[in-house]
């Protein structure tokens, strides 16, 4: 920034009350009034109170299931360091033995449009349905190190990795380019998150009922065509998610999930 642009030269700390300080201060910004209606002591207090808040802080606010190829948003831009954010994440697929972990610096709706920063994997997941809980912590230090780390908790497997400002982090100009662009893209990014958690809706629903099929009292209240009938909205919403269906609009999946829903609930209420 040129200083041209500084609007106040606010003074604080007790070097600021030097009569010199405040000269050099003064001729540096060719003679502008200098803001000394701050308590200097006060201002240091404050700040202090303030940086130790954020060196506690441990905030749970990240979401725990991030499927496909959404950028998951963990710590804003411009947000105050250090900052340290933990949450819950959980596997993805039956069975799952390990996670990957992959740290993205972007604005980008789709992860693959940002800039990655590095992966790893923590390993040690007990085989299980899909749903099983792992904790993931990014934390910012005060000179901007960046280290995400991954635990099992049941297992007390962990793992981590810490990317610097100077090696994998973009350059500000670089930053400034991808502002611009997710800005240019916003109307494709929301249409390809629309989409996204239809998907992701959609086969929840469907792995839902495969669960409930799987369940020996389910099964003692249905009828046999009953069961032929989830059994065939399971193969035609699968079918609907193929590879070979890339092309269906958010808003088909969006409307076929609400047909399921409504033709299944009948049958839900059977079974409770």
């Amino acid at each position: 920034m040129d200083k041209s642009n500084v609007d106040d030269v606010v003074l604080v700390g007790g070097s600021s009350r030097i009569p010199k300080v405040q000269q050099l201060l003064q001729d540096f910004f060719n003679g502008k009034e200098l803001c000394k209606n701050i308590n200097p002591d006060e201002a240091v207090a404050y700040g202090a109170a303030v940086q130790a808040a954020l060196l506690s802080e441990d905030v749970k606010n990240v979401p725990k299931k991030v499927v496909g190829d959404i950028m998951n948003v963990v710590i804003p831009r411009n947000t105050s360091i250090p900052v340290k954010k933990t949450g819950e994440f959980c596997t993805v697929v039956d069975n799952q033995t390990r996670s990957l972990i992959e740290v993205y610096e972007g604005e980008r709706t789709r992860a693959s449009d940002n800039n990655l920063l590095g992966s790893f994997y923590l390993s040690g997941h007990t085989p299980a349905p899909r749903g099983h809980p792992y904790d993931v912590c990014f934390a910012i230090d005060e000179n901007g190190i960046l280290t995400v780390s991954a635990t099992n908790n049941a297992s007390g497997n962990s793992n981590q990795i810490t990317i610097t400002n100077y090696k994998e982090r973009l350059s500000s100009e670089e930053i400034k380019k991808l502002i611009k662009e997710a800005e240019n893209y916003h109307i494709e990014d929301k249409k390809f998150l629309r989409k996204a958690k239809a998907v992701n809706a959609l086969d929840e629903y469907i792995y839902k009922m495969k669960i409930s099929l799987q369940k020996e009292d389910v099964n003692m209240k249905l009828s046999s065509e009953e069961i032929e009938n989830i059994e065939s909205a399971i193969t035609v919403a699968t079918n609907l998610l193929s590879v070979n269906n890339q092309q269906v609009e958010a808003d088909v999946l969006e409307d076929h999930l609400k047909g399921l829903e409504s033709r299944m609930e009948q049958i839900i209420v059977k079974t409770i």
